[in-house]
């Protein structure tokens, strides 16, 4: 009997970590897109930045010019790769950022973010039709701060669930690239 209880001990302490290991675990929070509760930096007839709090303080960075927003994250935001994406169509925000948390290196801290734009749709003769909807990944990490992912969000039923699967893969994107297409995407939304 006590072999049995020692092997059990050792299955329970090795599935609890017992070996130092730490299980990583990813999770979401939310905070708000509200332009209203966010300072404005720079303002002119191009176009406004906006410096806005974002997860437990984290600097957004939100831009419009030409009727299409761009949104970059960090204490260097406004110098990162981000801050010059944008969709092609002209587009505004959604109400929400989600941000994707890790929990490698103790404590929660965040790494990427999933973020709806609402685009314009045009048909064929230019006209425009119903709005799309994209959800745009980034991935935040100082000096590799970009969009990693683009989830046609009207084409693809599982689109917040692929958005979080691009996302929990964002740290091994590389900025250089152009962010991805993940699947199905209408040919509207570029």
């Amino acid at each position: 009997m006590r072999k049995f209880t020692g092997a059990i001990a050792a299955i329970l302490l090795l599935s609890m970590g017992g070996t130092g290991a730490q299980a990583q675990f990813n999770q979401s929070e939310y905070t708000d897109v509200d332009l209203d509760a966010c300072t404005v930096i720079q303002s002119d007839d191009f176009g406004s930045t906006w410096a806005c709090n974002g997860y437990k303080g984290i600097p957004v960075m939100i831009a419009e010019g030409d009727l299409r927003f761009f949104v970059s994250y960090g204490l260097t935001s406004t110098e990162e790769k981000a801050a010059t994406q944008t969709l092609p169509p002209f587009n505004h925000l959604g109400p929400k950022i989600e941000w994707r948390l890790s929990n490698v290196g103790g404590g929660y801290k965040p790494f990427a973010t999933v973020l709806r734009y609402f685009v314009q749709r045009t048909d064929d003769s230019g006209a425009e039709i119903a709005e799309g909807q994209v959800l745009v990944v980034t991935r935040i990490e100082p000096g590799a701060t970009c969009q990693t992912a683009w989830i046609d969000a009207l084409a693809n039923p599982n689109a917040n669930e692929l958005a979080r699967e691009a996302a929990d893969k964002a740290a091994d994107f590389n900025c250089e690239n152009d962010p991805e297409i993940v699947g199905d995407f209408e040919a509207w939304a570029l």
